[in-house]
C-alpha cells in the first residue's frame, strides 16, 4: 500500500520533467539567425539582412511563421525589398533537416547608430515559445566633404555614342511607307490603262422594232408548225412581243403575265386595233400553253400576222409623235 502511494506521488514531477526535456530537445533542433552584410554604410547605401531558420521535420509537419515586416524596421531604417523564401537541405546525408532563408534589402538617409531589434519566428503557431534572432547594430555614415576645395558644378550630361541599331526601325518604317506609296501609284496607273484599253462600242444600237420584226420573219421561215411544235411556236411569238414591249414602252413585260401586260397598256395611248390584235395573240398563246388548245392553221397564221401588225402599228404611232413634236417647235 505504501509502495503504490509512493509511485503516485512521483508521477506528476516526472511527467513535467519529461515535457520540459522534450521541449528542450525541440528547441535544440530549431536555429534562427540574422546577419548583416556590413555593420556600417553610407547614407543612401543599400545592404541586406540575411534571415534564416533551420529545423528538423519528422512525421509531424512544421509550419514556420516569419517575422511580420513593414516599410521600416526601426527609426529611419527603410526596407527596400524583401526576397522570396528559399527552402533547402543544408546537409546531404540528412533528409530531415531543412533551412529556410530570406533576404531583406534596407537603407537609411539619416546618419547615426541604429539598433535593429531581434526578429521573431513562430513554429506551429506556438506564441508561448517564440524563436528570436540576435539584435543587430547598424551605423549610417555621412559622406565626407572636403571644405578646403572649391564647390564643383554639376556634371553635364554624358554624350551617348551614335548607334545604327537605334536608327534601323525608323529606316524600316520609312522604306515600308515609300513601298506602299509606290504600290498604290502603280496599281492606279495600271487600272487607268486597262480602262482606256477597253474597246468602245461605237456601233449604233439596233431599234427594238427591227430586231422584233427580224425574229418574226425568222420564225415564219422555220417549220415549227409542220413539226407539230405548236406550243413552242406561240411561245416564240409572245417572247418576241414581250421583248419589244419592254424595250419600246418600258414595261417589265418579260416578268409579267398576259393580263398584267394588258393592264399596263391602259395608261398608254395605243389605238384600239393594235390592242385588239395584241389581246388575240396573248389569249391564244395562253390557251395553247395552259389549256392544251389546238388552234386551226389560220389561227396560227393570224397570231404571227397580228404580231407584225402590232409592231408596225405602234412604230407608226412613234414616228407620228416625233413628227408632231418637231412640227410644234
Amino acid at each position: 500500500m505504501k509502495m503504490a502511494n509512493y509511485k503516485l506521488f512521483l508521477f506528476p514531477p516526472l511527467a513535467i520533467a519529461y515535457c520540459l526535456f522534450a521541449n528542450f530537445l525541440n528547441a535544440q533542433n530549431i536555429k534562427v539567425s540574422a546577419k548583416l552584410d556590413s555593420t556600417s554604410i553610407r547614407i543612401g547605401e543599400q545592404i541586406q539582412i540575411h534571415l534564416s531558420i533551420q529545423y528538423q521535420a519528422g512525421k509531424n509537419k512544421i509550419q514556420i511563421q516569419w517575422p511580420a515586416l513593414t516599410d521600416t524596421i526601426v527609426g529611419k531604417v527603410e526596407i527596400v525589398n524583401i526576397s522570396k523564401t528559399d527552402t533547402t537541405r543544408p546537409y546531404k546525408n540528412d533528409s530531415l533537416t531543412f533551412l529556410q532563408t530570406k533576404n531583406i534589402t534596407i537603407t537609411s538617409f539619416d546618419s547615426g547608430y541604429y539598433a535593429l531589434p531581434p526578429f521573431t519566428f513562430l513554429v506551429n503557431g506556438d506564441t508561448t515559445h517564440p524563436y528570436e534572432t540576435e539584435a543587430l547594430l547598424l551605423q549610417v555614415r555621412n559622406v565626407k566633404v572636403d571644405t578646403t576645395k572649391d564647390i564643383k558644378d554639376i556634371k553635364q550630361p554624358l554624350s551617348v555614342p551614335f548607334s545604327w541599331k537605334e536608327l534601323l526601325p525608323y529606316v524600316y518604317w520609312t522604306l515600308g511607307l515609300i513601298a506602299a506609296i509606290l504600290l498604290i501609284v502603280y496599281l492606279t496607273k495600271k487600272l487607268s490603262k486597262e480602262k482606256t484599253k477597253q474597246p468602245i462600242d461605237n456601233k449604233p444600237k439596233i431599234p427594238p422594232h427591227i430586231l422584233a420584226l427580224e425574229e418574226l420573219d425568222k420564225l415564219r421561215r422555220e417549220n415549227l408548225l409542220q413539226e407539230g411544235k405548236i406550243k413552242l411556236y406561240h411561245s416564240r411569238i409572245t417572247d418576241i412581243l414581250r421583248y419589244y414591249i419592254e424595250s419600246r414602252f418600258k414595261i417589265p413585260a418579260m416578268e409579267q403575265t398576259s393580263d398584267e401586260i394588258m393592264t399596263s397598256f391602259k395608261s398608254l395611248v395605243i389605238d384600239p386595233e393594235s390592242m385588239s390584235k395584241l389581246k388575240q395573240i396573248f389569249l391564244l398563246s395562253d390557251l395553247v400553253k395552259f389549256a392544251k388548245e389546238e388552234p386551226l392553221p389560220n389561227e396560227n397564221a393570224l397570231s404571227l400576222n397580228n404580231a407584225i401588225d402590232f409592231i408596225k402599228g405602234t412604230l407608226r404611232e412613234e414616228r407620228t409623235e416625233k413628227n408632231e413634236t418637231i412640227a410644234g417647235v
